[in-house]
């Protein structure tokens, strides 16, 4: 359906990823965005568990190869149809023949292609995730290259409707960098002067970030205790090593480890961290169990508002 003539600086197939394989050691994975990859999949009529390609920095350039709707969400990259100014968090037709291509990244880090009927890929624990270390899931283990073919897993599940759209108000606020976060289990473990300013004080992302996780510039932490053992881990968890700069666990994290946790981002602040490029600064505000439920609450109304029937 969809050739790829250039892949972007790095494309790879994602879906919700593979949790059920934490337990034997194998990380998560899935879309960095996982609000983005939703919205993307419903705006075309997917099941928002439907595999769609992240692009990284930059994006690819595609031929339809044949008629196609097709949604783009995430990042603000500048999108063209043959040349021509497209929207993004829209479905969007394509006919035979049609070039899509990015252009100029305006913000943000990752944005999601999604086709009507899902995109066709290898799947590996239950999922079609591109998992780059076991060369598994998604396009034959790796990112996209010149030349590959992206095929249609399905015939949509019902006829898909371009045109469809999430307006702005009801996307997460990605301009604001202040994430949410609940304490973790082992906050005491900070000093005093750490505990400040794990939540007053600014952090950047370093040029050590990828998709396991983030190494923050900023503050350096002290901690004391015993060693710990190892532990799970999830995604948004903030750990600090003994070197006192704090890491952010995203979707690629490892799944068990011993540096403390002394906050977990919220799931509803994820897509906004999920955005964050080298260089970008950001803070942590402490909010309570309930506040970030109402947070996520307030996300999936967002997405429920695209189940309803395109008018």
């Amino acid at each position: 359906m969809l050739r790829v003539l250039e892949p972007g600086l790095f494309t790879t197939v994602q879906d919700l990823g593979r949790p059920n394989a934490i337990a034997s050691g194998v990380p998560p994975g899935g879309a960095m965005d996982r609000f983005a990859h939703r919205a993307a999949n419903l705006l075309v009529g997917n099941s928002e568990g439907d595999a769609t390609l992240e692009c990284t920095l930059t994006g690819p350039h595609l031929l339809a190869e044949r008629s196609c709707v097709v949604a783009i969400a995430g990042a603000e990259f500048e999108i063209r149809i043959n040349g021509q100014v497209a929207p993004t968090w829209t479905g969007i037709f394509l006919g035979k023949g049609d070039h899509l291509a990015f252009g100029a990244r305006r913000s943000g880090g990752r944005a999601y292609v999604a086709v009507a009927g899902g995109i066709q890929a290898d799947r590996w624990l239950g999922s079609a995730s591109t998992n780059l270390m076991a060369a598994r899931g998604g396009m034959n283990g790796r990112n996209m290259k010149a030349g590959d073919q992206i095929g249609v897993a399905r015939e949509a599940s019902r006829p898909a409707v371009s045109g469809h759209h999430l307006p702005k108000r009801l996307h997460p606020d990605y301009g604001n960098h202040t994430l949410a976060a609940v304490v973790g289990p082992h906050l005491k473990r900070l000093d005093p002067d750490s505990r400040g300013l794990l939540f007053k004080a600014a952090f950047k992302v370093s040029r050590e970030a990828d998709r396991m996780g983030y190494r923050l510039d900023g503050p350096r932490l002290g901690t004391s205790g015993d060693e710990l053992l190892s532990f799970g881990l999830t995604a948004g968890a903030v750990q600090v090593p003994h070197g006192g700069q704090a890491i952010l666990l995203m979707a690629d994290h490892q799944t068990a480890g011993g540096y403390p946790v002394v906050a977990t981002v919220v799931s509803a602040s994820m897509p906004v961290a999920a955005q964050l490029v080298p260089g970008d600064e950001l803070h942590f505000a402490e909010v309570t169990l309930d506040r970030a439920h109402q947070m996520r609450l307030s996300l999936a109304n967002a997405l429920d508002t695209l189940r309803e029937p395109a008018r």
